[in-house]
């Protein structure tokens, strides 16, 4: 519902021009309604899912500074509604908008578990960390319905072979079944994403997201079921959430974390300009401040592809937020770390199986 200009229960307050196409045609299929949560108002337009079938789903990811080298990503667009989120961008190689279309049109890779199958029988293939959600998240409320993620995992397991997974959702103790085993075999590791330890402010940068509480809930649970995780403070928004990394750092550490990482946000592409539109609205005393402050992060602007450089910032406020990460490093992570995942496992497997055959 719309309320002076505001748009409650939504990130992105508009869509933004595609710099791919001149115009954008609406997309014409029968759809599924994700319901209104935690109490939240519900928005002009349902949550539309279409059926995508590409031929590939394993992505090889070239960034020197992402650390990931491989990711698979079951959905694009998210409805999670993160406003500062870097894989808004990619909704426009889909003929989509970057603001209110990421949120609403969310595109639905039904075949990704045969893919990923096809892709780990390969005899080209060598063992390497799959990470589900390097893009979008692969628990967000679409996994309710079509359980692509929940499949995908069933294929690792079946291959033994490791795969990492990125969430802010606590749907993934659905699937804690499988986390377990996998866990068993070392193929297994969790990050899942902690910007900030207050609801006001969680649900205003993320608002469809699950409460810190849940995500705390979930990083506990996966801990004491011996399944690595690692928070992800993430991202940190000078003026915003930069004050919250020490008890951020020691709050996932006490429910368990191993590890935690951070990035200096970054406002690329049309996220600048939905980015910008939002704060203004919602933070209007604030705004220039913030935005100031993020540009001061990254040479004057809010736009920054310099590998390297664009996680972590640069300049007197970015080497304030490194400290303080340092830090909360010795004070509560001190003796704990990310383990590497297993890859012995899954060529074991491959060299029995062409046996067969032999």
């Amino acid at each position: 519902m719309k309320k002076d200009g505001f748009i409650k229960g939504r990130g992105a307050q508009h869509n933004t021009p595609n710099k791919f196409l001149k115009h954008i045609h609406e997309i014409q299929q029968d759809f599924l309604e994700y319901c209104k949560k935690e109490g939240e108002e519900a928005t002009p337009g349902k949550t539309q899912y279409l059926a995508v079938f590409p031929k590939t789903i394993v992505n090889k990811v070239t960034s020197p500074d992402v650390g990931m080298e491989y990711s698979m990503n079951p959905y694009q667009g998210c409805e999670h509604g993160c406003i500062y989120c870097y894989a808004r961008n990619t909704h426009e190689f889909w003929g989509l908008s970057a603001g209110l279309d990421f949120e609403q049109k969310i595109l639905v890779k039904k075949d990704a578990a045969s893919l990923l199958e096809s892709k780990l029988r390969s005899s080209k293939w060598k063992a390497e960390t799959i990470v589900l959600s390097g893009n979008t998240d692969c628990y967000q409320p679409a996994e309710q319905e079509f359980k692509i993620t929940r499949a995908c995992l069933e294929i690792f397991l079946k291959y033994r072979h490791p795969v990492g997974i990125i969430t802010k959702n606590s749907l993934i103790l659905r699937d804690l079944d499988l986390l377990k085993k996998l866990s068993d075999d070392g193929l297994i590791g969790v990050n899942i994403s902690l910007t900030s330890l207050s609801e006001n402010t969680r649900r205003t940068l993320e608002p469809r997201t699950t409460t810190i509480k849940k995500r705390l809930e979930t990083i506990a649970v996966l801990a004491e079921n011996k399944i690595p995780v690692n928070a992800m403070l993430a991202p940190i928004i000078p003026g915003i959430n930069s004050h919250e990394i020490l008890n951020l750092a020691k709050v996932a550490a006490d429910h368990g974390a191993t590890s935690f990482a951070y990035t200096v946000v970054r406002l690329n592409g049309a996220i600048g300009l939905i980015f910008t539109d939002w704060i203004r609205k919602v933070m209007p005393d604030r705004a220039e401040k913030v935005l100031n402050l993020i540009a001061s992060c990254h040479g004057g602007t809010l736009n920054d592809s310099r590998f390297g450089l664009r996680g972590r910032g640069e300049g007197q406020i970015a080497q304030q937020i490194q400290d303080m990460a340092k830090l909360a490093k010795r004070k509560y992570f001190e003796g704990r770390s990310f383990p590497k995942l297993n890859s012995d496992l899954y060529e074991q497997y491959k060299q029995g199986q062409w046996k067969l055959f032999n």
